[in-house]
Order: structure tokens, then sequence, then C-alpha cells
């Protein structure tokens, strides 16, 4: 017999899985993950920790790219005082504690603004080439961190300046929430700054320092592990074809701090594309959240409702597999028996015919046969009888029977039980990781268009008086190739007449002409959001830089995975980007997202304030809206962030456990229809087939040869019936032929 074909290993193989099926159902259907710290709350904080590597990679890497470009410009210019250059910086950029300038040869300090920069722990003698402009760790007398950025200020006959910058690692923008606690980590583990736990100090009562004191130590707990862990390769850190961050990231469970227990997620600082080795990713640098969350013990482990379902399979199964033996397997083995004995000549016994639909049509056409093999004529046995009434049901009906049976057993589970929307309990820290993580994707977003428009100030004050195009666009291209943010670069004077231009063709709607308002959004009714930021230039009369902002790169800052999707909508709730595929300047989905837009653009005093909700209306759903909110020329835009996803996408026990019920019913159909569709095409055709060219055999039909199909069963039975077809043509040959009677010949007479 064929291995894959037969009557046996399809009806074998749905009783292995079945009863494996039972067996798992019954062990993992009623689970539920009574750790008290839902696998969703975990993943949360990994994600809150990439956000915060995300924010400060980009801040450090911004910085030093500024310093550098900036430092180029003045020096492609006419010589200017080192308090002319920290003046202007600091009135372009606000993003630096303290900024110095000196003189390389001499060490010389030339001037200074804000924070003391630690000058004395770098030698600046070895800082002369491009080599040793790296930025470098300096940790100061009080235990702070310092990040030192150098860049080279030359001009012609003029000594050689060193610009120094110097900034404290603060994550810009992160939106910590009520009892969180970030920290930036070393190599060794060591904490180089934290915010969001206060000093013991500040607290009044003996219970809140003890609860410091705690938060503090598993603080530096996780430290220590994070750290340990950020030594191995991001390759190996996840599972094959995981994607996500292109670093080292994970949670961390701790012990319990008073009632609560803490949770940290840690992340590396790593490029934002593969291969590649940024600035601040080569500090080894990584990030640690934590948050206490309250642990929920009312969630039980109950095994009965798996213990129901596998029992129900095991019932459901027998019966299915018992149709099966008792109906379609052992008649048409019963046939095969019979067909070989009438082949070997053992024609005494009469046919054993089976009882049902075309095994019953294949045994009367043998029985049939039979008698024909004796003698007797094929008009002396008649017509094969056709069943009537309950032996009509034929192989088909049988394995539908068998498939019903088998989904009314699935179907509910994929269906009805274990529902979760009526019963998931959603923990509230997701519902504030959601409104935290969409305040702190406002922010970063609120902050690269204000680096754009400071980038665009910074260029255009040191185009200066640049009148010639072949300048001008040498500016606009070296600026072009050091940022991602813009498409198009170009100067255009008083008229809107554009005077030099990079990058791609301008899509400012109607004209160029200038305009007061920095920033601007364009291209109302078009395909394609037009965001255009604008920097006068200085003693141009009224000329002006020009940058319009890509749309892939506002896409690219609201792309983080764990919040769904994420929408940039200005001003009228008109989507302008979004981490996934939108329509240019469409609504959103529905009123409850533009009611919650619309609440958390009201102001409470002179802030605005990000708002999170859990929705129960047609599915349970987590959302979050957050505006603009702070300084720079974005914040008047009065655009927001908004973020919703379903709760039944994340790692919540009742979701779990409803994913499981409906796997379970799928596995079940999926066996159910695999193995009974693999006995309709190897089994139920043939014989189908097979009862047809056995009726028309007993009938009297000799010519056509039968010949099998697949080695198995019914071909057997097939190869049985040629057999019994070539015997009854030898017989036919062999019996005396009748001759017709001769005619008398006719007489002759003669004439006497």
């Amino acid at each position: 017999m064929s291995l894959i074909g037969g009557i046996r290993p399809p009806i074998a193989v749905l009783s292995v899985l079945l009863l494996s099926l039972a067996g798992i159902t019954a062990l993992v259907l009623g689970r539920v993950d009574n750790g008290g710290v839902p696998k969703a709350v975990q993943t949360s904080q990994e994600h809150f920790a990439e956000d915060g590597a995300i924010a400060l990679r980009a801040s450090i890497d911004e910085s030093v790219t500024d310093l550098t470009r900036s430092a180029a410009l003045f020096s492609a210019g006419q010589p200017v005082s080192g308090d002319a250059v920290l003046d202007k910086l600091g009135s372009t950029y606000q993003k630096w504690t303290g900024t110095a300038v000196v003189e390389i040869r001499t060490g010389k300090l030339v001037a200074a603004r804000g924070e003391t920069v630690p000058l004395t722990s770098v030698n600046t003698s070895g800082l002369g080439d491009e080599g040793g402009l790296a930025p470098r760790m300096v940790k100061l007398k009080n235990g702070e961190a310092r990040l030192l950025s150098f860049a080279l200020l030359s001009w012609p006959g003029k000594p050689q300046l060193l610009l120094v910058a110097s900034n404290n690692l603060t994550f810009p923008g992160i939106s910590l929430g009520q009892f969180r606690s970030i920290a930036v980590v070393d190599r060794d583990g060591a904490i180089l700054s934290s915010d969001g736990i206060p000093e013991p100090e500040q607290v009044r009562t003996s219970t809140d320092r003890q609860e410091i004191k705690l938060s503090r130590k598993q603080l530096k707990d996780f430290a220590q592990l994070a750290a340990r862990k950020a030594r191995q390769d991001p390759r190996s850190s996840k599972e094959p074809g995981a994607g996500g961050y292109q670093g080292v990231s994970g949670s961390l469970v701790g012990g319990h701090v008073l009632s609560d227990r803490s949770v940290a997620g840690y992340a590396t600082l790593a490029a934002p594309d593969p291969g590649e080795v940024t600035t601040a990713s080569g500090l080894g640098l990584s990030v640690v959240a934590m948050v206490k969350v309250a642990e929920d013990t009312t969630r039980t482990q109950s095994l009965v409702v798996g213990l129901l379902a596998g029992g129900a399979l095991l019932v459901v199964g027998a019966i299915a597999v018992a149709v099966l033996l008792g109906t379609v397997q052992r008649p048409l083995i019963r046939l095969f028996l019979e067909s070989r004995r009438l082949t070997r000549g053992d024609l005494t016994r009469p046919v054993t015919i089976p009882g049902y639909g075309e095994a019953r049509r294949v045994g009367h056409a043998l029985e049939q046969l039979r008698r024909q093999l004796l003698g007797e004529s094929a008009d002396a046995t008649g017509p094969t009888p056709r069943p009537r009434g309950l032996r009509r049901i034929g192989t088909r009906a049988l394995l539908a029977a068998c498939a019903v049976l088998l989904l009314a057993w699935s179907a509910p589970l994929m269906l009805l039980i274990n529902r979760a929307d009526s019963t998931a309990v959603v923990p509230q820290q997701l519902v504030s990781d959601q409104r935290e993580r969409t305040d702190t994707l406002s922010d970063r977003v609120r902050r690269a268009l204000n680096e754009g428009s400071a980038d665009l100030e910074s260029v255009g004050s040191l185009i200066g008086n640049r009148t010639e195009p072949e300048a001008m666009e040498k500016v606009l291209e070296r600026t072009l190739d050091e940022n991602r943010r813009y498409r198009s670069l170009y100067v255009v004077d008083s008229s809107g007449e554009i005077l030099a231009r990079k990058g791609k063709d301008p899509k400012m709607i109607r004209s160029h002409r200038v305009s007061d308002t920095p920033i601007r959004l364009l291209g109302h009714g078009g395909k394609e959001p037009v965001v255009v930021a604008n920097a006068d230039i200085p003693g141009r009369g009224g000329a002006q830089l020009v940058g319009e902002f890509r749309v892939e790169f506002l896409n690219a800052l609201l792309t983080r995975p764990g919040m769904g999707v994420v929408r940039l909508v200005d001003d009228h709730s008109k989507v302008i980007a979004g981490n996934t595929g939108f329509l240019a300047f469409q609504g959103l989905p529905d009123d409850h997202l533009k009611d919650l837009v619309a609440a958390s653009a009201q102001r409470l005093g002179k802030k605005a304030r990000a708002n999170g909700v859990l929705y129960r209306e047609h599915g349970v759903r987590i959302a979050a809206a957050a505006p603009f909110a702070g300084s720079g020329p974005a914040e008047s835009l009065g655009w927001s962030v908004v973020s919703w996803q379903p709760a039944n996408r994340l790692a919540i026990p009742e979701y779990d456990a409803q994913n499981r019920t409906v796997l379970a019913g799928l596995l079940g159909a999926a066996a159910a229809v695999g193995c009974l569709g693999w006995l309709h095409i190897v089994v139920a055709r043939p014989l189908r087939s097979l009862a047809d060219r056995a009726e028309a055999l007993a009938g009297g039909d000799r010519k056509t040869v039968l010949f099998p199909q697949h080695h198995d069963e019914v071909g057997a039975v097939t190869r049985s019936l040629e057999l019994i077809r070539q015997q009854l043509q030898d017989q036919r040959r062999q019996q005396p032929r009748r001759t017709p009677p001769q005619a008398s010949a006719p007489q002759q007479y003669t004439r006497n």
C-alpha cells in the first residue's frame, strides 16, 4: 500500500492529532498568568526605555552635528571673535549648559558662556587634528557627568581655536509621569544621571524616605543588570526575525518596594540604521527606566475550562474516528478481501455486501460478477440494485458528518468561549504608558521642527552677503547633506523669486513669496502635506532661506513599536503624518479620537496636557493624545500627536487566554479539514468512480479496461476487477460458437 494513500493513514493521523490537541487543550487552555505583572506591562517598560535611548542618542548626535556645522560655517566666513561665536550659538541654540573657545596652541581661554566647562580634565593640545575631536565623557568633582563636544575654528593667518560645548546627560522631552524614574548608565553599570526620584531630604515622613532609599537601591541593581546584558551582541539578544529596536533592549522584574513591585526596561544607545555607528552609539551608554506597578493578585489559575474542552474533544474525536472506522475503513477493507478471493477462484461463498453507499454498490457488483464467473450470463444476473433509504448514504456524506461533528467542537472555541472584551482587566499602567509615550513623541516632533527652524536661522545668518548663486548653493548643499529632515532648500528674495536651490523641486503652492511665520503647513487639498520653515537672511532686503521638510522624516519620528497607530494632526484634526499608511489631510477615524484631541488641546492655566483613555466601545482600545507644548516656533502651530491601539494585541492574561482558545479551535478545525479532505481525495472520489465502473462491468461491459490510480485499497479492488474482466473474456472465448443451419441446395430440373 502507498505510504500516504489508502484509508488507514488519514484516520491514524486524525486520531493522533485529536488526542494531542485534547491533551494540550486540557493543560494550557485554562492557565492564567499569575505573575502579578502582565507581560504587556514589562514590554511597555522596554519600549519606554527604547524611547529614552532614541531621544538621548538623537540629542547627542544633533548636538555634535550642530556644533561641527556651525564651526565649519564660521570658518568659511570672515574671522570673528570668540565672544561673537558664542553669542551667535547662544541665540540660535539653547541646548548646551556651557560653551567655551580655547586657543589650542597656548590653551588660553578666549571666551566662555554658561556653566563652567571642565577644561582642566582635557588635554587641549592633542585636539588640533580631526581624529582627536571625538566627544568624551568627563566626571565632575560632585559626581555628575558631562559630555564634551569639540569643533575647530580656523581662519587663514589666525591662531587655531577650539570650540567646546558641555552638555549634561538629560533626556530631552521625556514624559515620566508618576512613580517612574529613568537613568543613564555607563558600561560598568554606574549611574551617570537620573531623573524621577527625589532626594531623601526633600520628603518629610520616614516612610517616604524609606521608599526612596529602596527605589534608589532597585535602580542601582537594575543598572548593574542592564550593563551586563548590554555587552551582548544585539543580533543575539532577540529572537531570530524579531526585528524592532536596533540595539540591545529588554525588561527586568525586581522585588517589592513596599506594596508595589518594580519593573524596569533597558536599552542601549544604538544607531537608527543597522551597521551604522554614530557618535552617541559609540559611547557605550544605556538607558534604564523603572516604574512601580501595583500587583493584581485577583487573577487565579483555573484548569476547569481546559479540562472540559479537552474531555469534550476526546468524546467528539472518539465518535468521529469510530464512524470512520466502522462505515468507511472496515467496508473498504472487506471489499478488498472479497475481490482478492474472487480473483483466486474461490467462488463457492457469496460476497459479503457492505451496508451503505458506494461500498454496497461495489459489493453487489462483485456478487454479480461471482455468479457470472460461475457461468450465469449478465442478463440472468440482472442490473445492480441501487441502495435506497439510509443505505444511500455515501462516503462523502459520512465525511461531512464527521466534519460537522468536529467543527461543532472547534467553532465555539473560535467564536464564543473565553471572550475577553467584557472581562479583560487592562492595567492602568498601560494607559499611563500610552499617554506618556504619546507625550514624548509630541515633544520629539516639536523639537525636530524647532531644530530645523534653528538650523535655517544659523545657515541663513552665515550665508550673509554671499550673493553669488554658486556660493549660496555650496552652503545649501552642505546643509542638505548633513540633515535628513529637508527635501529641498532654496533662497528666495522679497518678491518670491528663487535665487539658489538644492534638493528636489519646491512644492510651495502658487508662489514662493516670503512669510513672517517661521513654520507653515501648505498643500491643503493636495496629495502630500508640505511643511515649510523659513528664516530671514540678515542684510539681504527681506531675502529668506526656505526649507521644506520631508514627510518621510516626520513619519519616521512617529514610528515606535508598541504604540499601535500614531498620527500627527493639525489644529483642525487633519492628518499630516503617521507611522502607517494614510491619506493627506484626512480626518481621524471616529469622533472619540477627535474629542480626545480637542480635550488634550484645552489649556489648564498656560499649559496643555496629554490625555490617555480606555474605550470599551466596539472592542477595548487604548488611546492617547498630546498637543505641542513648550517653547519654539512649532508650539504655535497647535498640532497634536494622537495614538490608539486595540487591547487584544497586548499580552494581557485574559487576551492570552482568548488567543489560546481561538488557537485550539483553529487547530481542531485544521485537523478536521486536513484529514477529512485527505480522505475525500484518496478514498471518497476514487471509490465513487470505482462503483460506477464495477456496475458497468457487472452489466456486461467487457471492453473498458480498469486500471488503478493509486496503490491503495481502492486501487487493489480496481486491479481485482480488471482480473475478473479478463477472466470473463477468457470464459467467453472458450464457449463453443453456435453455427446457424445451412439452407438446402435448390433442386435442378432437367428437360427430357
